[in-house]
């Protein structure tokens, strides 16, 4: 059976996110997988070892349902593979494949493995709402990560902030000399926010700071030496936030409001910080996206663009403080349509949040539900790229889908203009005029935007979620991707008849980007199988006669 919420292992899980990565990254391109009854195997091709996982069902497409016992075999029995067991093995064969040593990895997973141990201790299912909950059910992280939950720090550093142990918190104030506030876009934005915090002394702007942050600047001299001058000034902690699945993001609902931190610490592959460029090119993008998503709207079900109109920080001599302390405002979710749910918590295994909507119970219901999820996630991200050269980053961790009353799809939101980029060829003339940093971070070739585009939508998105609705009504599968196929028609684009022809899709390959240790910005592709070619077989496994 699959992990449940109740009964999921640290171990389990974190051998299940090991599995799923060399599988997609190193076994199934190379054909080094089969079926065996109601087990997967996987050889280690360079290591000489096979292991094997129990199979929920037969695969369709880029995605597994891998359960436990996990074993190694050895002579001519199966023995007990642990997820530690597992991760020096898939460390051996990458060692072997690549010819590169990394004494970090192994720390990483256990690091991952200790995090996950502490957050199901600290775990508090006590919160009703149901935004509130989706943002903070992430209990095992993304499934094609080596070290889902790595974070750095101790548990007592962290645990306090984490949105898996179902926290809230309160917001630290700084009180900021007019002088050296810097900001940029809506002077208004802020306003909602600023009735939050104690007043601050004349001639002063307040600024939300992360607590967790704020910690880990308190030995910045220069911060130090501006609170003694009182150009920057403690106001203490009011208004309570709610930390969302990114960790660093919070929602303030008694603003309606998200605040994007800074945090200076490693979050799985990433230091996740604001940097300057990032600052400016939120607002920048924000600007530009305005008219694109008028037409989205009108065209795709009332899809929204959760909007990133200002952002502040505090203009010392230091980039290190004007990036740590930078807060960017995100719009909140109160004016949506129907009930906002993220999408990652939709397409958890455990399958609390898909399989408690009604209009899923049965096997029909849960068809048309998919035909209208598809349609309202994938046809904005198709158009708004096809069209007006915009790449979303719709991955489950980007979208929202607002749900009715029986949990059936109204309306698509996406979200963190981060990772939402321009197409060169159509933009980069409209960017000539901002600074060439910022126009840098912004502007995407083609071949890299298709491929971004096809990552999040198709594999880290579409099949996840269908891998969950199938956990509910396994025949359903195949079904499945024949009616999404009709979403993926529209202009005669050769991008979409290759996807149509079932050409191989694009999988990001965490796995080897931890391995290499390259930033996260330089992450590669793997082909995977694509579920939407019609009658085409997908990779052929070692050992098949089929």
């Amino acid at each position: 059976m699959l992990l449940t919420r109740r009964a999921l292992a640290a171990g389990d899980a974190s051998a299940t996110a090991l599995l799923n990565c060399l599988i997609r990254e190193i076994c199934a391109p190379e054909h080094q997988v089969w079926a065996d009854g109601p087990h997967l195997l996987v050889r280690l091709p360079r290591a000489g070892v096979v292991v094997r996982a129990g199979l929920a069902r037969p695969p369709h497409g880029p995605t597994y349902r891998l359960t436990p016992p996990f074993e190694e075999r050895r002579d001519d029995t199966w023995a007990p593979a642990g997820w530690d067991r597992l991760a020096e093995l898939v460390a051996g064969e990458l060692e072997l494949a690549t010819g590169r040593v990394n004494p970090e990895f192994l720390t990483q997973v256990r690091d991952s493995h200790a995090a996950m141990e502490a957050i199901l201790g600290a775990r508090n299912e006590t919160d009703t709402d149901p935004y509130v909950r989706s943002e903070q059910s992430l209990l095992a992280g993304h499934r094609f990560h080596p070290s889902p939950k790595a974070r750095q720090g101790s548990p007592d550093d962290w645990l306090p902030y984490a949105p898996e142990a179902g926290t809230r918190f309160l917001l630290h104030w700084l009180a900021v000399r007019d002088d050296l506030l810097a900001a940029e876009g809506d002077p208004g934005a802020f306003t909602a926010l600023e009735a939050l915090a104690p007043p601050p002394p004349p001639g002063h702007r307040v600024i939300p700071a992360h607590p967790w942050q704020l910690g880990l600047l308190a030995d910045n001299p220069l911060l130090a030496r501006a609170r003694s001058e009182g150009l920057v000034r403690d106001l203490g902690q009011s208004g309570e936030a709610i930390p969302t699945s990114s960790v660093r993001t919070v929602y303030v609902p008694d603003a309606d409001t998200f605040c994007k931190f800074s945090l200076d610490v490693r979050i799985t592959n990433c230091v996740r910080k604001n940097a300057w460029y990032e600052l400016t090119g939120a607002v920048v993008l924000n600007d530009l996206l305005g008219p694109v998503f008028d037409d989205l709207s009108a065209r795709f079900d009332g899809c929204a663009l959760l909007a990133e109109p200002a952002y502040r920080t505090v203009s010392l001599a230091d980039r290190r403080l004007y990036e740590g302390l930078g807060v960017i405002l995100r719009q909140g979710v109160r004016g949506l349509t129907g009930t906002p749910l993220l999408a990652a918590a939709l397409a958890d295994p455990d399958g609390a949040t898909l399989g408690a909507l009604p209009a899923l119970a049965t096997p029909d219901g849960a068809l048309a539900w998919w035909d209208a999820y598809v349609s309202r996630v994938a046809r904005p991200v198709l158009h708004a790229y096809l069209v007006h050269g915009v790449v979303l980053e719709p991955h489950l961790q980007n979208v929202l889908v607002t749900v009715d009353e029986r949990g059936r799809p109204v309306q698509a939101v996406f979200r963190d203009l981060e990772g939402t980029k321009l197409t060169a060829d159509l933009w980069r003339t409209r960017l000539k005029d901002v600074p060439p940093r910022v126009r840098e971070s912004v502007l995407y070739d083609r071949d890299r935007a298709w491929n971004r585009v096809v990552y999040c939508l198709l594999v880290n998105h579409l099949t996840e979620i269908a891998a969950a609705v199938a956990d509910l009504h396994p025949r359903l599968e195949p079904d499945l991707w024949r009616t999404a196929r009709r979403h993926f028609t529209g202009p005669d684009r050769p991008e979409l008849r290759a996807l149509l022809a079932g050409v191989p899709l694009p999988a990001k390959a965490n796995l080897r980007t931890r391995w290499n240790r390259t930033a996260d910005r330089g992450a590669t592709y793997v082909p995977a199988p694509n579920p939407l070619g019609a009658g085409l077989s997908m990779f052929k496994p070692a050992g098949s006669d089929s």
